[in-house]
């Protein structure tokens, strides 16, 4: 396991479950979903924060077309493949200080045709947390799509709030698949504002989204922030913890785009180039209304 620390703040990665934010401890309280209150163990996608590498989102059936033909990945939550290929594979620390790691995962031999390699670096500052994640070395050209999954726990006491700065959300289909259609969001699902969840039940991909998202519980404020490469946000929130995954592509994109969708951010990656993305997470304490303006951590 590998603790970054910087003041009262500490994170623990797990390299070896897929090089994974297990814990993440802010103002004393556990801000990461463990694994020990996760729905199911397997498979592994129902807690921590894990990078989504060489796709972000669910691929239908498991389907990428390619100017060579059809490529088939076996389906991990079927029938979609989800989420890429390093959530539950080992990651090798090849640098670490106090306060940064850098973690590679070869995805050769891992039923993904297109070869390759990617890296995360996480870097604690005194009120942030910097996550980057690259993918490149290519053996052919082939999809790329890099974003984060994180679980944030629930409060014990009180509701949680969100913000995402979108008005459109991707249309799905039965298996939460998106059709390439776009629709404007519903009242209920309209985060501009910061609204408290309350007891509604998200599972949506919202598009053209303005960073930085945010995450409120009642003693933290939490903000992601993100460049215009990380523009599709899904938000999940079903009754164990909340999800905010800032993503490079929409999911199925390999799909909608051979159908002539647009504006999917599918980056066909060619040997010899890269694909990176970057998110930084910055805090700030909340007072009670009527105390004061939030302090620093």
């Amino acid at each position: 396991m590998v603790e970054l620390r910087r003041d009262e703040v500490v994170t623990r990665i797990d390299p070896a479950d897929g090089g994974r934010i297990v814990s993440l401890v802010i103002a004393g309280d556990e801000r990461i979903l463990p694994k020990s209150r996760a729905r199911a163990r397997q498979p592994a996608l129902y807690w921590g924060c894990y990078p989504m590498v060489p796709w972000a989102g669910r691929l239908s059936r498991g389907r990428i077309p390619t100017n060579d033909g059809e490529v088939r990945l076996e389906p991990n939550l079927p029938p979609s493949a989800i989420h890429g290929l390093g959530f539950d594979k080992s990651w090798d620390v090849v640098e670490q200080s106090e306060a940064a790691v850098t973690m590679v995962c070869e995805l050769r031999g891992l039923g993904w045709p297109f070869g390759g390699r990617a890296s995360q670096t996480l870097r604690m500052g005194t009120k942030s947390l910097e996550l980057e994640l690259r993918v490149g070395d290519y053996t052919r050209a082939g999809p790329a799509g890099l974003g984060w999954h994180p679980w944030f726990t629930r409060p014990s006491g009180g509701d949680i709030e969100v913000r995402v700065d979108s008005s459109e959300v991707l249309v799905l289909d039965a298996d939460f698949v998106p059709t390439g259609e776009v629709r404007a969001v519903a009242r209920s699902e309209d985060l501009r504002s910061g609204p408290p969840l309350g007891d509604r039940r998200l599972d949506h991909i919202y598009v053209r989204a303005k960073g930085p998202a945010v995450v409120r519980w009642p003693d933290l404020e939490l903000r992601i922030e993100y460049d215009t490469s990380l523009q599709t946000v899904v938000v999940y929130t079903p009754p164990e913890g909340i999800c905010v995954e800032p993503q490079t592509m929409w999911p199925n994109a390999p799909l909608l785009a051979a159908s002539g969708v647009q504006g999917t951010g599918l980056r066909t990656l060619e040997p010899g180039h890269t694909l990176t993305a970057a998110t930084r997470w910055t805090w700030k304490v909340r007072t009670p209304v009527g105390i004061g303006s939030p302090q620093p951590v």
